[in-house]
């Protein structure tokens, strides 16, 4: 399947623990691949594996990514006791009360002992760094789903829009070979009547006539560049129906295309063909334009 450069796709996934990973990207034309990760700081060590996957799913395009994690609130805090501190804590007060006279040990609530410095402390969760990059990756990959749908969606518009075309330029083809023998006919007229008005009464050279006829009609011949546009029109309509990546040959395969029609235009000697091969080469430069879109 023959895909668009451009495309947009979003993927997000909702995790058991609470976290929410939302994955989405946005790609315009470009030469080649060039990806772009936002995502927080804190997750950077995915970056190579996210631009990875992507690789191996965009054959080029410039692809900006954004990756947007949330959780509810208070999952990544967790509260951790120092237990240590708690008995100094306890044991101090112990002391105390044996000291101001007391004859029993008296036992003290947790919510005393909560109330001293440093005995609780909030702190945020540790992560599993390589269970948080297989999160991000499959958002990614619901991501990329949605986005390569979109890209071929408007890959067939685009093909569509390019056969069309191609239709076009094979109907003016075809008008040019029908018309191209008639040229040398024309010219054989109009010499043979320039040279009667010359010479007036005197006998033609009908070896000299033939002979100027031939010259020009191997001159304005366009059989070799019709055939092979012909070609390059069957390989285009190949390249089309195989699919992939075939932006870059598809570029060459056009520089063939006007290759050949400035040379029948170069040629020719007629105002009729002439008109065909403007149009001819309107045509080319719509379908160049629109190949530049293509992956």
């Amino acid at each position: 399947m023959v895909k668009s450069m451009t495309g947009y796709g979003r993927g997000e996934r909702s995790f058991e623990d609470g976290v929410q990973v939302t994955v989405e990207l946005r790609s315009v034309n470009n030469r080649y691949l060039d990806c772009t990760v936002k995502l927080p700081r804190t997750y950077i060590f995915a970056e190579e594996a996210l631009k990875g996957r992507v690789q191996k799913a965009v054959g080029r395009g410039k692809v900006d990514m954004f990756v947007t994690i949330t959780r509810s609130a208070g999952d990544d805090m967790v509260v951790t006791v120092n237990e240590a501190l708690a008995k100094s804590y306890i044991d101090a007060l112990h002391q105390l009360h044996g000291l101001s006279g007391g004859k029993a040990r008296r036992e003290y609530y947790p919510t005393d002992l909560a109330r001293f410095p440093d005995v609780l402390t909030v702190e945020k969760k540790a992560e599993d760094l390589e269970e948080m990059k297989e999160r991000l990756l499959i958002s990614l990959d619901l991501a990329l789903a949605d986005f390569n749908a979109m890209r071929e969606t408007e890959g067939r518009r685009l093909v569509e829009d390019i056969l069309g075309r191609a239709e076009a330029i094979e109907d003016l083809l075809g008008q040019i070979e029908e018309r191209s023998p008639q040229t040398v006919n024309d010219y054989r007229a109009r010499l043979e009547a320039k040279m009667r008005e010359v010479l007036e009464n005197t006998q033609i050279d009908e070896a000299r006539l033939l002979t100027e006829t031939a010259i020009f009609a191997d001159k304005v011949a366009v059989d070799e560049e019709t055939v092979r546009l012909h070609s390059h029109l069957e390989q285009l309509r190949e390249l089309l129906g195989a699919g992939g990546a075939v932006g870059r040959k598809l570029d060459f395969l056009i520089q063939e295309f006007n290759r050949e029609a400035n040379t029948i235009g170069s040629k020719c000697n007629d105002m009729e063909i002439t008109r065909w091969v403007v149009d001819m080469k309107a045509e080319i430069e719509k379908i160049r334009e629109q190949v530049q879109n293509l992956e």
